[in-house]
């Protein structure tokens, strides 16, 4: 019998690598259900719509000599019950424990002999259920994850397992705010069209990537200033990482909310939700009596250089942009004005593009080198801040109601803190991972979030008044 394998991207194999020893480099996602689905009907599901896609079914294999890529290879004792667990929490069985439950599961690898995804469905949750998932960051970027979880849920409670649907609502040119933002930027389309044109040749010479768009030097410049980054400002959200991790996420922000900043302020959601993240961030460092005067601290935003509609084909397609959150600003219009400014200039270059193939680059490099290079990027920021736009619309999963998902970043590059942004059903929600040694409370930095938005919608609404 033949053994079904596939090659591994470069970008794949640079995630796959990308936190050794520890392996965290997981997505983790939860959504929260009005109830606990009937098991063998959630089971049957995931036979039908999961595991027909065949990474779900297929481990990762490092080759043998010490150059190329990993690949893919079927499991030959694949075996679903080994992925799916059924657990409860204890008393009381509030968010309280289902937060501290998800730090457990964010701080415990994956089994690399086996495919790198598992799910865990949870009793006694609120009066309801949880499901979470996890994948590792080799078999796909937030888009992907996306894609998964739509692919298994409903838009009726009682609809047949053997259908996929999909959300009534038209989905944007991107899935999160911050790639919808970058659309207008013909580059990108370019830059990816000719990268599925050229092929290997482009990742054996990344530089051709940049050069085959015609902004070899706009590339040559934003590398270059990258790397003449100073590091990072010493702030208590940096310092060497641990294991354990923590996890948070807010009350739910009403999306028409959020709206009414950005008509009221002139603004985009995206700006509103990261100048609320930059309050939330100064408020905590000032809790913890660090020196804000003058601080900003640079976030890593990924940009999704892809469809929507291809997100189930799985894989990495996105690219990185820097962006200096503002944090000595005390004012939060100001600050929120700031934060815009930033993001517009971000958007006229084509940053995301050329840290794509640098990505790839990484991938086919020797072990070291890749390592070395992901250092350099890592010390110039200190998060990973992440918007992901999902259905506008109630879902169902095995004829459970999801009332709202939420999902947190791994803590890519030695990067401590990570911040997910994330809209369902007409609410916005903020999710927070850290590190516990650095961060213990990311809490404080949820409700912060909370706060400073509330803020916002208190000037907005005096505006609107006025």
């Amino acid at each position: 019998m033949t053994t079904k394998t596939k090659q591994m991207s470069p970008v794949d194999s640079a995630w796959l690598h990308m936190d050794e020893p520890t392996n965290l480099m997981m997505i983790t996602g939860v959504s929260l259900l009005d109830k606990l689905p009937d098991f063998e009907r959630f089971r049957r599901t995931l036979e039908v719509r999961l595991l027909t896609l065949d990474r779900f079914t297929m481990r990762a294999v490092e080759p043998v000599l010490p150059v190329g890529t990993p690949h893919w290879e079927l499991d030959p004792n694949f075996d679903l019950d080994a992925h799916v667990h059924r657990v409860a929490l204890p008393a009381p069985g509030d968010m309280t424990e289902l937060q501290r439950f998800i730090s457990d599961l964010a701080s415990t690898p994956l089994d690399f002999s086996k495919p790198l995804w598992n799910i865990h469905l949870v009793e006694n949750v609120a009066g309801g259920a949880a499901m979470i998932l996890r994948l590792h960051h080799c078999i796909g970027d937030g888009t992907a994850m996306n894609a998964v979880l739509f692919r298994l849920m409903d838009m009726a409670r009682d609809a047949p397992i053997g259908e996929v649907q999909e959300p009534a609502t038209e989905p944007p040119k991107r899935h999160d705010f911050v790639s919808t933002a970058f659309a207008p930027v013909r580059s990108i389309g370019k830059a990816i069209r000719y990268l599925a044109h050229e092929g290997s040749e482009s990742l054996r010479h990344p530089s051709r990537i940049v050069e085959g768009v015609g902004a070899g030097a706009e590339a040559a410049s934003i590398v270059g200033r990258v790397l003449l980054m100073s590091p990072d400002a010493e702030t208590p959200f940096k310092g060497p990482l641990g294991v354990q991790k923590r996890v948070a996420w807010s009350n739910n922000i009403p999306l028409a909310d959020v709206k009414t900043v950005t008509k009221a302020l002139g603004t985009k959601v995206n700006d509103v939700m990261l100048s609320a993240v930059a309050g939330a961030l100064r408020d905590y460092l000032i809790a913890r009596e660090a020196d804000v005067r003058d601080l900003e601290i640079r976030a890593v935003i990924p940009v999704d250089l892809r469809e929507p509609q291809r997100g189930i084909e799985l894989g990495n397609a996105f690219g990185l942009v820097f962006l200096a959150l503002p944090l000595s600003i005390a004012d939060p219009v100001e600050r929120l004005r700031e934060t815009k400014k930033r993001m517009d200039a971000i958007k006229q270059s084509i940053e995301a593009v050329t840290f794509y193939s640098l990505l790839s680059l990484f991938g086919v490099t020797p072990r070291q080198v890749e390592e070395q290079g992901l250092n350099i990027f890592g010390s110039r920021a200190t998060a990973v801040v992440t918007n992901v736009r999902g259905p506008g619309q109630a879902l169902y999963i095995a004829g459970a109601k999801i009332d709202n998902i939420m999902g947190w970043v791994p803590q890519a590059g030695h990067l401590g803190l990570g911040v997910s942004i994330f809209s369902y059903d007409g609410k916005v929600s903020v999710g927070v991972i850290t590190d516990a040694g650095l961060v213990p409370d990311p809490e404080h930095i949820t409700a912060g979030v909370r706060a400073r938005f509330d803020e916002l919608l208190a000037i907005a609404t005096a505006a609107n008044q006025g």
